[in-house]
């Protein structure tokens, strides 16, 4: 008897990807910038955004998705920050797609935002191969998860458009080594922004808070 193989994610992905285009579509027709922001658990995703929010705020009216399995700790903490915020929840689900999103997204009401930020669900492996729409990938490594983890991860660090490593106040409680993490780095993507950065101090966050803005204008200017 014979039978047929059907590779279903190669089109699970491929439905995805057009949700993904649709999405980046309509949110540059309103000017809208879209930041797809992951990580490990307790990479400091949460203290990375209240930062980059502190920043950007002045110069951009913000809105932030926090996806989570389950829970809503981090929207109440972003909440407090003074900006517009919806909790998703995924239900047990270890990543956002892009339809997902895009319903998020009208949740979230659009109306009179400049910024969108998504803080992704705590992964380093699922989120890497969803494109939920973003204008902007950017992955968080911190000081203590090693040096190594983009041999560990090539994925996330292949897609990845901007790389912070996060906690580097820490670096020599760690033994962390930033030229190899870079060098690890740049050998899947030569062409990812790196960024040192330290939440607890704000280390680091001008300049990120200057790139993002120069990304931002170049998006608006059709540069």
């Amino acid at each position: 008897m014979t039978y047929k193989i059907k590779e279903v994610k190669e089109r699970v992905l491929c439905d995805n990807d057009a949700v993904a285009e649709k999405t980046r579509a309509e949110l540059r027709k309103q000017g809208i910038y879209f930041i797809n922001l992951m990580g490990s658990p307790g990479a400091g995703k949460t203290s990375v955004l209240l930062r980059l929010i502190s920043f950007l705020s002045p110069l951009y009216r913000i809105g932030v998705m926090e996806a989570d399995v389950d829970s809503s700790v981090d929207a109440a903490v972003v909440a407090e920050a003074g900006v517009r915020v919806i909790q998703l929840h995924t239900g047990g689900l270890c990543h956002m797609d892009a339809d997902m999103t895009a319903r998020g997204l009208e949740e979230l009401n659009l109306e009179g935002l400049d910024l969108v930020i998504l803080e992704n669900v705590g992964n380093l492996v699922c989120p890497a191969e969803f494109d939920v729409g973003a204008n902007l990938r950017m992955m968080l490594l911190s000081v203590p998860e090693g040096d190594d983890k983009p041999l560990k991860y090539p994925l996330m660090f292949t897609v990845s458009d901007v790389l912070l490593i996060n906690k580097i106040d820490t670096a020599p409680i760690f033994d962390f080594d930033l030229e190899k993490a870079e060098k690890y780095a740049r050998a899947l993507n030569p062409d990812v922004s790196i960024f040192p950065v330290s939440a607890m101090t704000g280390e680091g966050f001008p300049a990120l808070a200057d790139a993002l803005s120069g990304w931002i204008q170049q998006r608006r200017t059709g540069e």
